[in-house]
C-alpha cells in the first residue's frame, strides 16, 4: 500500500464498482474495514450478518479515501457519525449499523445468503426499466441539494411518463402489489 508504484495508487481513483445498471446487494458476513467499507458503501443494499462490523480506518492508516467513502458514508449515517467513524476508526457493530442507517437489515449469520437471495428475487419482480430509471434519478439527485434534486426528479418523472404508460398493465401491477402487501408481515 505504501509503495509509490503500488496497485492501490492505480486503483484508488473514481468508482470502486462501475455502474452496473442493476441493483447491487452486499452481504456482509464479517468485518468491512477501510477499503472493504468503501466496497460495501458502493452497494445499493447492505444485508449484515449479526457478526458484521464496520470501521473506517483510513485516518489510522494515514491514507485518503478514494472510492467514495466521504460521499457515501455521510449519506448513509449522517455527517457527524461519518466524521466520528473516520476520526476514531472505532468499530460499529451490526445492530448499531442498522440503527444508524448504514445497513438495510441485520439477520442471523446462517441466514445471510438466503435472505440476500430472497431480496434479489423480490427485486427481480419489479419492472426493470422503471427500476433503472428510478435508481438513475436517485443517483442524479444524491449529488444535489433539495431544490435541484426535486427538479431532476420532476424532469425524469416527466420523461418516463411521456414515454407512454400502459394503464391496463399498471392496474395489473397495482392489484399484484396490494396482494403482495397482504402476504407480507
Amino acid at each position: 500500500m505504501g509503495q509509490p508504484d503500488g496497485a492501490i495508487r492505480r486503483t484508488s481513483r473514481g468508482d470502486v464498482i462501475p455502474a452496473l445498471g442493476k441493483p447491487l446487494i452486499g452481504a456482509i458476513n464479517g468485518a468491512a474495514i477501510t477499503g472493504g467499507l468503501e466496497l460495501a458503501l458502493a452497494c445499493d443494499f447492505l444485508i449484515a450478518s449479526e457478526r458484521a462490523r464496520f470501521a473506517d480506518t483510513h485516518a489510522r492508516m494515514g491514507i485518503q479515501p478514494g472510492w467514495g467513502l466521504t460521499v457515501e458514508l455521510p449519506a448513509a449515517v449522517g455527517l457527524r457519525r461519518a466524521r466520528e467513524m473516520s476520526a476514531t476508526g472505532n468499530f460499529v457493530d451490526a445492530q448499531t449499523a442498522l440503527q444508524w442507517g448504514l445497513v438495510n437489515h441485520v439477520v442471523p449469520h446462517e441466514d445471510l445468503l438466503t435472505f440476500s437471495r430472497k431480496l434479489a428475487a423480490d427485486l427481480a419482480t419489479s419492472d426493470q426499466a422503471a427500476l433503472a430509471a428510478i435508481f438513475m434519478t436517485y443517483n442524479q439527485a444524491a449529488a444535489l441539494t433539495g431544490r435541484e434534486a426535486r427538479r431532476i426528479e420532476t424532469a425524469n418523472h416527466a420523461a418516463w411518463h411521456t414515454g407512454g404508460i400502459d394503464a391496463a398493465r399498471v392496474a395489473e401491477r397495482r392489484t399484484a402489489v396490494i396482494e403482495r402487501g397482504r402476504t407480507q408481515s
